[in-house]
């Protein structure tokens, strides 16, 4: 069967092999490009977020591609991410294709419907359990990381004596892990790709501001979503952290790990419940930010997004209260590169003013 999926930052990398090893063909869709945007927001509702609309546009070009099954996941609490899986599909269905989404939601909230669709899958791509339980393995181990390398470039593009070279070399790790398919083959290429970053001609000698960013998951995760914020940011000699990665995330909704419990207790002086999406995490990332030393903090937000709004009305209480400078970005088809990068220079300039005062105080 040809299986498709969301783009989402690399998780492609990993998610074209795990869907291979199960006994099927994958489908990548195009990186999210103008046509994407065109495609998505062509067909989807009005006042849809962003990350509806650029999905939207995705499975359209994957459909084009021969996609037989999308596979995606859900969503809970008051966000509308719940719904996307039910509307996507009734959209491509008015449109005329037979073309499935199939969404997988909280393994924790939905043990037996998540292994049930597991087991239609294997039975489909003539796959056993076990080999399942190693392909998952495989598939992990990459996603993981490739979130190891991400993060390393976001701590090697501040300080690059040549501007771009870490992107570029980025780029060239993606192929590397691409190419990986064993055990030994991924660790081998992580290790390359850890070597290549580091020896980028860096001026070390440099003190990088340092921006945390949080928001909601999909508008932090994709480049273009976010107008490549990070390496943007980078390339202004700024040190960039994020809230979230699928890794990450994918650990806490597995119960692997349990940082959200600290995040929760963070934002809990300000925020006392759940509301849906990453709101929440927004506000308790953000003073975690602050205890960690971060000279600012941005949060992204897709237009309309309520989970964000809510954090956005309680962030500058944050601010006050911790001292630290907080920008919200909200990203809809309308935002522009350039007016964006105004904006960040500008939230630089303030940053850098607030360091030197900062600075010039403690030498007094």
């Amino acid at each position: 069967m040809k299986i498709s999926f969301p783009i989402m930052g690399n998780s492609y990398v990993a998610f074209k092999q795990l869907i291979e090893d199960i006994g099927h063909e994958p489908v990548l869709a195009p990186m999210p490009s103008s046509r994407t945007m065109t495609l998505g927001t062509m067909y989807s509702p009005e006042f849809a977020c962003i990350p509806f609309k650029i999905l939207m546009g995705t499975y359209l070009e994957a459909i084009e591609k021969g996609a037989e099954l999308i596979i995606t996941s859900g969503g809970h609490g008051p966000c509308r991410a719940g719904y996307y899986g039910i509307l996507h599909q009734k959209i491509i269905r008015d449109l005329g294709y037979s073309t499935k989404i199939m969404v997988f939601d909280s393994f924790t909230r939905t043990m037996g419907d998540f292994i049930s669709k597991i087991h239609w899958l294997l039975t489909k791509g003539k796959t056993s359990w076990w080999q399942f339980y190693k392909a998952f393995k495989l598939g992990w181990e990459k996603l993981v990381a490739l979130d190891e390398i991400e993060i390393l470039s976001h701590h090697v593009r501040p300080l690059e004596i040549n501007k771009g070279e870490t992107t570029k070399v980025y780029h060239q790790c993606l192929e590397i892990m691409d190419q990986a398919r064993t055990r030994e083959r991924i660790r081998e290429a992580k290790e390359a790709c850890f070597q290549l970053l580091n020896n980028i001609p860096q001026d070390k000698s440099r003190r990088p501001l340092k921006i945390g960013i949080v928001g909601e998951i999909y508008v932090l995760i994709e480049p273009f979503a976010n107008l490549d914020i990070q390496a943007t940011l980078g390339e202004m000699g700024v040190f960039t952290e994020r809230g979230t990665h699928l890794s990450n995330w994918t650990k806490e909704n597995t119960k692997m790990t349990h940082h959200e419990e600290e995040v929760i207790k963070a934002a809990r002086p300000y925020l006392r419940q759940m509301i849906g999406g990453h709101g929440i995490n927004s506000v308790g990332e953000t003073v975690l930010f602050s205890r960690r030393g971060f000279d600012g903090v941005i949060q992204l937000a897709p237009f309309s997004c309520i989970p964000e709004i809510v954090a956005k009305g309680i962030l500058p209480q944050v601010s006050r209260d911790t001292g630290i400078p907080v920008l919200t970005v909200f990203l809809d088809e309308q935002t522009g590169k350039a007016g964006l990068q105004t904006r960040l220079e500008a939230f630089v300039d303030l940053l850098k003013q607030r360091q030197e005062k900062r600075l010039g105080g403690a030498v007094s």
